[in-house]
């Protein structure tokens, strides 16, 4: 991520995003679908997790679905948690997914507190979360790069083959929508 980045020419993005360090509330309840809540944790005891954030009352959300669920799929076998994070109630997520509901592993998260602690600020967007609780790298909205960029690093440190992206039938680049309403 610094090779070739010389401080004096760093933007403050980019000095902002190196000395943000993301760590969500491990305490913090995750409602899955199908369970009962557990602190995030309990959610971290054995795999990291792969989370894809999702707002199901945009277009930008419903938009990059498609290759939300081929980027799931492909570290599907690694040894990692996928899975989808959709601010909405258990039947509006279950409606928005279908029958991906039933495919993965999803976390409700209506009131985005979730969402809140990931310090995220546009939907939809691709989070890794390390069993330590941290948030090494993530990308929000939809710009095939930045998804790329944390698809390799997540299969560099798991040791597996990362999905193709940009593949066919992905859309073109957007902005996403603001995370926090």
């Amino acid at each position: 991520m610094l090779n070739r980045v010389h401080f004096q020419n760093a933007t403050p993005d980019l000095l902002r995003s190196l000395l943000m360090i993301i760590s969500p509330n491990l305490d913090t309840q995750l409602q899955p679908l199908n369970g009962d809540a557990r602190p995030l944790e309990e959610w971290l005891t054995t795999f990291h997790l792969v989370s894809i954030v999702l707002d199901p009352f945009t277009n930008e959300s419903a938009w990059i679905l498609p290759t939300a669920v081929r980027i799931l799929r492909q570290f599907g076998g690694a040894s990692v948690r996928t899975n989808f994070v959709v601010t909405a109630t258990a039947q509006e997520t279950r409606e928005f997914l279908g029958p991906y509901a039933d495919e993965f592993l999803v976390f409700s998260d209506p009131s985005r507190t979730f969402v809140k602690q990931l310090a995220l600020t546009e939907l939809p967007a691709f989070v890794y979360i390390q069993i330590d609780g941290t948030v090494p790298v993530h990308a929000q909205g939809w710009n095939a790069k930045a998804w790329n960029s944390v698809a390799e690093h997540i299969a560099t440190v798991v040791s597996w083959r990362k999905p193709s992206i940009p593949s066919a039938g992905d859309p073109g680049s957007f902005k996403g929508t603001p995370a926090l309403v």
